[in-house]
């Protein structure tokens, strides 16, 4: 069977699962579509948020910084993992406990301020938006290579999908179907994993492959990747060049985000009580940490794989390097997603692949007659493309596609049905038709869910950047602004409207005008040119992706200077954060 009718096998199961499961479990009131009638077990919510938290960037992406960055890559393993335990730790369960239905709500009445609750709303829509846009670049690339369509037609079927189950089913049809969704992409993250350990190293633990020796050789496989790389004119694979205040604030920037993801947020607002939104907590951090600890062994052997494909000799040597015309199959396929492309600089026919930005190599590789780097390799396709180049059976390359569509589709529901959320519950009913029927909301948050699948489609037909780095500007929003105003209004009793209100807009204007200036994501999408991308420019010598710890710096200092200057929050409030924090004897469940 080719591989093409058996992706489509695969891929067409996995997707007739999710809309029986949307079905079977559709939302037939607003506690069903927003928090799943609180009915989820903590085993299923543990499932599910894992499923919502593994997004395309870390199926897709993560493993593919890894492989180009080395040691630069893992600060978004450090910081993406460091944060959901923040969020566990310190805010899901108050949050639960406070038992509303969305974060905006939280902070409006935490606030005592309607005017909060829209600033909240609006930064929610900045975050969400921002993120949904990775996810569907996601999905653009899976369609475009494993269904072989144009991309244009694979994301109006993943809109379609989403449509069903978001739509539909709402928060309870969502939940269920990322269970489901969970299973398909550990599976199909681990499998190939596994065999590629096996290939290269003879151990089928791809923890322990990392570190051990390649089959043969007697030589350590990140040892062998250092020489290599170095030999290609890359950074060591296992040494770092970011500065250290750059790696700090990506870090933390990640860490603080991953805490203000409202789509994440939301899912502890699902169990019937306290205790279950620790337990759930514990178990999707347990699901998680799979995905998480395979991603450094799958960079690193993707990379290996992906540069023997290239140098058919000695490395560096002129006679050394694949003949264009006798490329591989699998390089023939992704060259026509144009996410892997050859320029024959010199006219010899051979693919020459080094880094020209270092410029000793550079002008070591002139004196072969080489004129520059001729191959440019889309980190993104890196975790997609794997199976094919370790000659994996076509079971496993449609196995990797599906997980990889599973995992992006997961996120991008729960992105979509906070943004829902925010607009019907949050705006229609908190603030403009305060006495709206249940069955009118319902109505409405499924417009508002259907609206927002439309701009996550637009976004997915002309994204901002690679999936990892557009969601790590989604990270440091977040970090910038929700997560100051949620971890002050449980822990800092002081903390008024005045402030909430002043902090979180200087956190999301500082971040967000930093991201544009130096990438220009709105403007980019609007068609106009603009962004500085030289690092030079950057303040403190931190990158955009990191720049939301400053924001959220700006945030705490504007926040608390505001409160301690204007009057303190009513007695009532006050009373309302201590009933948050202090642990009581008989828990009430709204």
């Amino acid at each position: 069977m080719s591989l093409q009718m058996l992706t489509y096998i695969v891929v067409g199961s996995s997707f007739a699962l999710y809309i029986g499961i949307a079905i079977w479990s559709r939302a037939h009131n607003t506690g069903d579509f927003y928090i799943a009638g609180r009915s989820v077990s903590p085993l299923a919510n543990g499932m599910a948020t894992a499923a919502d938290w593994m997004s395309a960037a870390s199926f897709i992406s993560m493993a593919g910084l890894i492989a180009f960055l080395g040691y630069d890559g893992s600060v978004y393993l450090m910081g993406w993992t460091g944060g959901y335990v923040l969020l566990a730790l310190l805010l899901a369960p108050y949050l639960r406990k406070f038992g509303k239905f969305t974060v905006p709500e939280f902070i409006g009445e935490r606030y005592y301020s309607k005017t909060a609750r829209i600033v909240a709303v609006i930064c929610l829509i900045f975050i969400s938006f921002t993120y949904v846009a990775g996810q569907m670049r996601g999905v653009g690339i899976v369609f475009s290579r494993f269904l072989e369509v144009d991309v244009t037609i694979g994301l109006s079927i993943g809109m379609g999908i989403v449509f069903i189950y978001a739509v539909l089913g709402g928060m309870k049809g969502i939940t269920y179907t990322q269970v489901a969704q969970y299973c398909v992409l550990i599976f199909a993250y681990t499998v190939p994993a596994i065999f590629i350990a096996i290939q290269i190293t003879d151990n089928p633990i791809p923890q322990l492959a990392f570190g051990s020796e390649i089959t043969g050789t007697g030589t350590a496989l990140l040892d062998k990747l250092d020489d290599i790389v170095m030999s290609l004119g890359f950074n060591q694979y296992t040494s770092g060049s970011k500065s250290r205040i750059d790696v700090f604030c990506i870090t933390m920037a990640l860490m603080a985000g991953t805490a203000g993801l409202p789509h994440v947020i939301v899912r502890f607002f699902t169990v019937r009580k306290v205790r279950d939104a620790r337990l759930s907590a514990g178990y999707a951090l347990l699901f998680i940490a799979i995905l998480y600890t395979t991603a450094p062994a799958v960079g690193s052997m993707a990379r290996y794989n992906l540069i023997n494909t290239f140098q058919t000799g000695e490395v560096g040597a002129p006679d050394g390097n694949l003949v264009y015309d006798e490329r591989p199959d699998w390089f023939r396929t992704w060259e026509k997603t144009g996410l892997i492309a050859f320029e024959d600089k010199n006219n010899d026919g051979r693919v020459q692949y080094y880094d020209d930005n270092n410029p000793l190599f550079a002008a070591a590789a002139e004196r072969h007659g080489w004129k520059g780097n001729e191959l440019q390799v889309d980190r993104d396709i890196i975790v997609l493309a794997n199976p094919e180049i370790a000659g994996l059976p076509n079971w496993v390359i449609a196995l990797v596609a599906a997980g990889a569509i599973a995992a992006a589709l997961s996120t991008a529901a729960g992105l979509l049905l906070v943004i829902s959320a925010a607009v019907s519950h949050d705006l229609v009913k908190g603030i403009f038709v305060p006495d709206i029927s249940d069955k009118n909301e319902l109505l409405a948050g499924r417009i508002a869910a259907a609206f927002a699948i439309l701009v996550a489609g637009y976004l997915g037909f002309d994204p901002p950047g690679w999936v990892a780095q557009v969601v790590a500007f989604a990270f440091g929003l977040a970090a910038a602004s929700l997560f100051p105003a949620i971890f002050m209004g449980i822990f800092f009793k002081r903390a008024n409207r005045e402030g909430a209100i002043a902090g979180m807009l200087t956190g999301l204007l500082f971040t967000y005008g930093y991201i544009e200036f130096f990438k220009g994501l709105f403007l980019k999408w609007a068609g106009a040119p603009w962004g500085v991308n030289t690092a030079e420019h950057w303040l403190f010598g931190i990158s955009p992706e990191g720049i939301g710890v400053i924001g959220m710096c700006l945030h705490f200092a504007v926040a608390i200077t505001v409160s301690l200057l204007t009057k303190p929050p009513p007695p009532h409030v006050q009373q309302l954060v201590e009933n948050i924090r202090v642990p009581r004897h008989t828990e009430i469940h709204p």
